[in-house]
């Protein structure tokens, strides 16, 4: 029966290539057979891309890793457990076939069996089996007086060429439960506890009979089937060795215990064997996350389609978080498969299946070695017969066997202005003839060139998918875009004296990151600080270059410089000092400047030294005038008299002098600081002096009743 439908397929394969070609999941398929030395890829043409030859039989299944390494279980030589697909040891060999690692795990108390499983971090999960002998099987709770071989799972750390290191392990015996013997342990009752396995469920000495393993890295959970119990289970990889021989800790905060399990209530008392849907099961595992129905999970059915066909059936586990839903004293969901293949062929045994990403699915025939692929609607697109026992077959895209390609993307410029354009670079590695597709975040920009220009209008983030055969790679990089910035520069103060300095100052908009250059004109002034300070000699102008991000603005300002007011000098007559300027006057009396003595004449009461400096109209202060050493005479003094005024004072050539102490005859004289008289007047209170000299003089006036009055007064008469 089985020759006739594989004749039937591959007559369907011939007759449908031609439409069926292009919508495989091309790549080469994985095979060994089962007690023979060899492994090999062939391509979609059935044609052997490349083969392995090795001293050791292969003892279940091989995998290819991607640096182009096999892993494969291997028969040890000197297994002392004899049973279904014992193994015993596990080997790692390069692309040429170097056995590179080898780790045997068999003694009389254990030894690996069927599937092994490559993990992301290089380790390795086993299946192995574990002696208990009858007098622990009692004590266990067992109703049989047998010798039994419960299986555990054991991580291991490859080391050296011969080592590993158990880094992690997982045993059935520490999840036990069992209603037959209230006086052993594992007492309770069944249907509570169906995070427990049942010992006394088919209790025989190969109880479990575990054949296909996997990890699911996300979840970091690990899924196991069992041959003859007909289930399929997950446990919580995240906890230590210690809390998996516990019912807690561990992401799941159940320990080691069975954190989902699904296939045959009956196994835990939630059901009978018409609510089984398994019927001998292999080959669990995850649907790849890459693929359509991810994280379902997969087994092959070896007997459960109607006639115990083989299929392969796909149920969505109930997920919570890390845990799985379940109502209590009920069977696990779902009730029954979400999608099932009835296979074209049967095996009573072993067999395995493989889904791909455009839907496809690798079903591999055990017991007859025929490997077929189907779409997504179930129609066969692809068969080869390998012939023997080959308990698993995989698939491997071009990538993967060969090397991925990899694209670096690159920019130039990777920072512009607004208006501006940069080139964008793919620089792919690893494949042949290469194809390439450019797209743009914010959407709008798309290009097949391999080097496309852009003219970006916002910072966007351009990413370029390369292809070569089959293979892809992606890379993106980002290209800046900045507003052209608004520069002012200023200056203050914006006019100075010479000696004087100016805080220059630029400011521009945004908020990046600028450069600033300054010069002049005329030319000699540079600097590249934001706000330095300038002391020109003379009226300046200063321009500044902002740049950033490939954005520049410009703008000036100017520095007026003023020459400063000739340095004054001091003339004097008498205690009356004169400025050579008519205005901006400040007087120093021995350094210090005299408050409010700002005009241009000075009248002196003390000996010392005197100078003046200048303040023109744009605030420019002259040089100090040298100073005048003032030492007043020792003739006439000045008499104080507060009733007593002469008018006006300083007086262009006439004086009036009055007071209520004149009274009766009065003689006003007037003479000089060395006290010659120059004119007199009897009863007379006006004076004319037009005939004599600029300068200091001294008004006495005697009354026959009131004395003595003098009084300087100043003589200044322009010309």
């Amino acid at each position: 029966m089985e020759r006739v439908i594989t004749r039937g397929v591959c007559f369907l394969v011939l007759m449908s290539g031609i439409f069926a070609q292009a919508q495989t999941y091309n790549g080469y398929t994985l095979y060994s057979k089962m007690g023979n030395h060899n492994a090999y890829l062939i391509d979609m043409n059935h044609n052997i891309y490349h083969s392995w030859t090795f001293t050791d039989a292969t003892g279940y299944s091989s995998y290819l890793l991607a640096n182009g390494y096999i892993l494969r279980a291997v028969q040890y030589a000197n297994n002392q457990l004899n049973g279904a697909a014992m193994c015993g040891e596990v080997q790692k060999a390069d692309w040429n076939g170097n056995v590179v690692w080898t780790y045997i795990y068999s003694t009389s108390t254990y030894c690996t069996h069927h599937d092994i499983h490559p993990m992301p971090n290089g380790n390795v999960l086993l299946i192995s089996y574990e002696v208990k002998t009858a007098a622990q099987v009692i004590q266990a709770g067992g109703i049989q007086n047998i010798i039994m071989w419960p299986d555990k799972i054991i991580e291991v750390q490859p080391q050296g060429a011969t080592g590993g290191t158990i880094v992690w392990e997982w045993h059935a015996w520490d999840h036990l439960i069992q209603d037959h013997d209230a006086t052993k342990s594992n007492y309770g009752v069944v249907a509570n506890h169906p995070e427990l396995l049942n010992i006394n469920y088919l209790q025989t000495q190969d109880w479990l009979h575990l054949n296909g393993i996997d990890y699911n890295s996300t979840l970091d959970q690990i899924t196991f089937s069992s041959h003859n119990l007909d289930e399929i289970y997950v446990i919580d990889h995240s906890t230590t060795t210690s809390q998996a021989a516990m019912h807690t800790g561990g992401n799941s905060g159940k320990g080691g215990d069975i954190i989902y399990r699904w296939g045959n209530p009956a196994a835990y008392n939630q059901g009978t064997l018409s609510n089984r849907v398994f019927n001998i099961v292999h080959d669990a595992h995850w649907v790849p996350a890459n693929c359509p129905k991810a994280n379902d999970l997969v087994g092959f059915n070896n007997q459960g389609a109607p006639g115990n066909h083989s299929c392969v059936d796909i149920f969505v586990p109930p997920y919570n978080g890390y845990s799985y839903y379940y109502t209590s004293g009920t069977a696990y969901a779902p009730s029954t498969y979400a999608w099932r293949h009835i296979c074209l062929g049967d095996a009573q045994d072993q067999s395995s299946s493989q889904q791909f990403p455009n839907g496809n699915m690798l079903i591999c025939i055990s017991s007859t070695g025929y490997i077929y692929e189907i779409d997504s609607n179930q129609t066969m697109l692809w068969s080869y017969t390998a012939g023997g026992t080959v308990p698993k077959a995989y698939r491997y895209t071009a990538c993967y066997v060969n090397g991925s390609i990899t694209v670096t993307a690159s920019a130039s410029p990777t920072s512009l202005c607004i208006g501006g354009s940069s080139q964008l670079n793919a620089s792919a590695s690893g494949g042949s003839t290469y194809t390439y597709s450019w797209t743009s975040n914010p959407p709008g920009f798309t290009s097949n060139l391999q080097n496309p220009t852009a003219t970006p209008t916002v910072t966007t983030t351009y990413k370029v998918t390369v292809t070569s055969d089959i293979c892809t790679a992606s890379d993106s990089v980002s290209v800046t875009v900045s507003q052209q910035p608004t520069v002012t520069a200023s200056a203050l103060p914006p006019m100075i004296c010479v000696g004087g300095y100016s805080q220059l100052n630029a400011n521009a908009t945004g908020s990046i990151a600028y450069t600033y250059s300054w010069t002049s004109i005329p030319p000699g002034y540079t600097s590249n600080q934001q706000n330095p300070i300038v002391t020109p000699l003379l009226t300046t102008t200063y321009i500044v270059q902002v740049s950033g991000s490939g954005c520049s603005g410009s703008d000036s300002t100017t520095v007026a410089v003023n020459q400063l007011p000739l340095t004054p000098t001091i003339g004097a007559m008498g205690d009356t000092l004169y400025s050579s300027a008519s205005y901006g006057n400040q007087w120093y009396f021995n350094g210090t400047a005299i408050s409010g003595a700002t005009n241009q004449m000075l009248i002196v009461t003390q000996d010392g030294y005197y100078s003046v400096q200048i303040t023109d109209i744009n605030g420019c202060a002259s040089q100090m005038s040298a100073s005048y050493h003032y030492v007043g005479p020792q003739g006439i003094q000045e008499q104080e008299n507060t009733s007593f005024v002469v008018y006006p004072n300083p007086t262009t050539g006439k004086i009036t002098f009055s007071g209520d102490m004149i009274t009766g005859n009065y003689k006003a004289s007037l003479y000089n600081t060395f006290g010659k008289l120059l004119i007199e007047v009897k009863n007379s209170n006006s004076l004319y002096l037009s005939m004599i000299d600029n300068g200091i003089y001294f008004l006495v006036v005697n009354s026959e009743n009131s004395g003595t009055i003098i009084r300087k007064v100043i003589l200044y008469m322009t010309t």
